[in-house]
């Protein structure tokens, strides 16, 4: 006769070598999945690294565009009678024909009694609209910094917006299981490799002498 005990007693039976088995192929599941998440974040980020340890020799080599003009008097007006922090179509209309100026939603602006003030920091640059509420003198200015400068700011996360935030939150925690994954590695295999705990404690200590002899 079958007894139901039969199975669960079977499992709970495993030789320690089968436990130890089943957890290896568990970590190595975390281990490739996570790096695999992590790498070409991983690759940005060393890379970056780089470039911001070294920004003082790494030259940067902004272009800068700039534009000025009058507002037309009927255009001026209409800032009196706008509502909100938004500016009037037909005005935004004339900045992109006149002056090759584009705004997008990504512009924040500050009014006051003078003057209208735009700005829109983003990586790797900025831009900014000023227009004079008494004379109508636009002036405008777009700042690009290259490359270099938006992928060090895409590690600083500096004007990346929520969705980049997320990312880099994301990204750390798949950080932390491949790094977890694969001390837990480390410690199961060590017994077959003599240098394991030598090299991770070198690991440790070589960060913490620096700091506590070299960083100010």
């Amino acid at each position: 006769m079958h007894h139901p005990s039969v199975q669960s007693t079977a499992r709970a039976g495993k030789t320690p070598a089968q436990r130890r088995a089943r957890l290896v192929k568990l970590l190595h599941s975390w281990h490739w999945t996570s790096s695999a998440i992590c790498l070409v974040g991983m690759l940005i980020f060393s890379f970056t690294g780089i470039t911001l340890n070294h920004a003082g020799k790494i030259e940067a080599k902004p272009v800068t565009v700039k534009a000025n003009g009058i507002l037309p008097d009927h255009l001026l007006r209409t800032l009196e009678d706008a509502t909100g922090q938004q500016l009037p179509g037909a005005l935004t209309a004339w900045l992109r024909s006149e002056l090759s100026i584009r705004l997008d939603r990504q512009f924040s602006s500050e009014w006051s009694d003078d003057e209208v003030y735009l700005s829109r920091p983003r990586p790797g640059g900025d831009a900014w609209l000023r227009i004079d509420r008494q004379s109508g003198f636009v002036e405008y200015e777009n700042i690009d910094r290259g490359w270099i400068s938006w992928l060090n700011d895409l590690h600083k996360g500096r004007h990346t917006g929520p969705a980049w935030s997320l990312f880099i939150d994301l990204f750390s925690l798949a950080c932390l299981i491949f790094s977890l994954s694969g001390l837990l590695l480390l410690k199961m295999h060590a017994a077959n490799r003599g240098m394991t705990w030598p090299l991770v404690a070198g690991g440790f200590v070589l960060p913490l002498l620096l700091i506590v002899f070299f960083v100010h």
